[in-house]
C-alpha cells in the first residue's frame, strides 16, 4: 500500500533532535523493537573494569535509596555494553525520564541516568507519599535529589579507587520526554543496565550512560593506564632549558681568572679578555629549542553549588536524625503594650492572604510551601511547591 506521506509522531521528533529519519524504521508504529546492532568499532573503553566499579557501588546506593523512600529499595548490576543511539533507543520505551549529570571535572563528559517513565513515577510517588503522581516541576526535582545521592556516593568511590581528586558532576536535571529527544551522546557510548526492586512487586529497570570520552578515562583510571601525552607537549622547554645550559653556561669558555680586572677597565670598545662572550644574538640556545607547543587554556565549567563528594556520601549517616517541622500560617509585629492589652476574643490580623499557600519549616528553615488541609478531625498540609534543593542547603548552613 502506498504511503500518504504522513510523517509518525516518532519521525517527527527523531527529526527534531537531529536523528536521521532513516534510523526510525522499526520504532514506531507497534512494530516490534529493532535488533541491538554492534557499536561501529571496538568500544575505547573496558567494558569489565567499568562493569567490576560500578558493581561494586549498588550495595551503598540501595542503601542511600532505601532511606530517601524509607522503603526496601535494591539496585541489582550493572551489565556494561557499548551501544550506539540507534541500537540503544531500540530498548527504551516511547516516554523517558532523563536525568543530566554530566561530569564537569576530573573524568569531564556526558552522564546520563534514563527511567522509563512507569519507574519515575513510582520512585517520585515513594519519596512524596502520593499515589497517582504525575511527572510535574515537584516530581522531576525529587528525582534528581535521588539521583544527585547516586552520583554523590559514585563520586567518592572513584575518587578512592583513581585517587583523581577533582571528580565533580553539574546539578542533575531531570525531565520526562520521548525517547526520540533523549539527549544521548554522539557516536559510541557505554551503558550500565541496572535492574530496581522498590518493594512494588514489579521490575524496574534504569540505564547508566557515559560518553565515550569519561567511559575510557574512568576505565583508564580504575585499571592505572595513564592517559595520553600529546606528542610533542613539554619538549620545547625541555629543549630550551637544555640549550640555555649548554650554550649560556658552557660557552663562556673562560676560567674565572680570565676576567682581569686590567682588562675590565678598559672601556667597552675593548675585548673583555677570555670572558669569550664572541656568539650572535642567536647563541643562547635558541636555536635548540625547538618549536613553542602552544595549547589553549581550559577551564572548568561554572556550575551551581553543589554538595562536594564527601558531604554528599556521608549524608546517609544522619538519615535517622529527629528534626522539628512546623507549619506557619503567617506572622505580624505588635508594640509590646498591644501584647500586653491582648485578651479572649482579640483577632490578630497575620501578613497573608486568605488562600495563600502557608510556609513549611524544618528546624525553623523554609523547605516548602503548602495548603491546610482537614484528615479526619486533625488539621494536615498539602505540599504544594518544594524550595530549590540549593536553596534548602545554603539554608541549613552548607557551604
Amino acid at each position: 500500500m502506498m504511503s500518504d506521506g504522513a510523517l509518525s509522531q516518532d519521525e517527527i521528533d527523531a527529526l527534531l533532535s537531529g536523528v536521521d529519519s532513516s534510523s526510525m524504521s522499526g520504532l514506531g508504529g507497534g512494530s516490534p523493537a529493532a535488533t541491538m546492532t554492534a557499536p561501529s568499532a571496538p568500544p575505547s573503553f573496558d567494558r569489565m573494569v567499568l562493569e567490576k566499579f560500578f558493581a561494586s557501588t549498588t550495595n551503598a546506593l540501595s542503601n542511600n535509596l532505601a532511606a530517601l523512600t524509607g522503603s526496601s529499595v535494591t539496585l541489582v548490576g550493572p551489565k556494561v555494553a557499548a551501544f550506539s543511539r540507534d541500537s540503544f533507543l531500540s530498548q527504551l520505551p516511547d516516554m523517558v525520564t532523563t536525568i543530566t549529570a554530566n561530569y564537569n571535572s576530573g573524568f569531564p563528559g556526558e552522564h546520563i541516568f534514563i527511567l522509563p517513565e512507569v519507574s519515575a513515577k513510582a520512585i517520585a510517588s515513594l519519596m512524596t507519599k502520593e499515589d497517582n503522581i504525575q511527572l510535574d516541576e515537584m516530581a522531576m526535582s525529587v528525582i534528581g535529589e535521588v539521583v544527585s545521592q547516586m552520583v554523590g556516593t559514585q563520586i567518592t568511590a572513584l575518587t578512592s579507587e583513581t585517587g583523581n581528586k577533582s571528580i565533580a558532576a553539574a546539578s542533575p536535571n531531570a525531565v520526562n520526554v520521548r525517547k526520540a529527544t533523549a539527549p544521548l551522546p554522539a557516536g559510541d557510548f557505554a551503558v550500565m543496565s541496572y535492574n530496581l526492586d522498590l518493594g512494588d512487586g514489579q521490575s524496574h529497570q534504569m540505564w547508566e550512560i557515559l560518553g565515550s570520552s569519561p567511559a575510557t578515562d574512568i576505565s583508564n583510571g580504575l585499571s592505572g593506564k595513564s592517559q595520553a601525552v600529546p606528542a610533542g607537549a613539554g619538549m620545547g622547554a625541555q629543549n630550551m632549558g637544555q640549550g640555555m645550559g649548554q650554550n649560556m653556561g658552557m660557552g663562556m669558555g673562560m676560567p674565572m681568572g680570565g676576567m682581569g680586572m686590567g682588562n675590565m677597565g678598559m672601556g667597552m670598545g675593548m675585548p673583555m679578555g677570555g670572558m669569550g662572550m664572541g656568539m650572535p644574538m642567536g647563541g643562547m640556545g635558541m636555536s635548540n629549542m625547538g618549536p613553542t607547543n602552544v595549547q589553549q587554556v581550559q577551564f572548568p565549567n561554572l556550575m551551581q553549588p553543589r554538595l562536594g563528594p564527601h558531604e554528599a556520601g556521608n549524608i546517609g549517616l544522619i538519615m535517622d536524625v529527629s528534626m522539628e517541622m512546623t507549619v506557619e500560617l503567617g506572622r505580624t509585629r505588635k508594640l509590646i503594650k498591644e501584647i500586653l492589652g491582648m485578651g479572649e476574643g482579640t483577632i490578630i490580623e497575620l501578613d497573608k492572604l486568605a488562600g495563600e499557600p502557608v510556609d513549611i519549616l524544618v528546624n525553623h528553615k523554609l523547605i516548602a510551601k503548602g495548603e491546610v488541609v482537614v484528615i479526619d478531625e486533625n488539621f494536615g498540609v498539602r505540599v504544594t511547591e518544594i524550595v530549590s534543593p540549593m536553596e534548602r542547603i545554603n539554608d541549613m548552613g552548607y557551604n
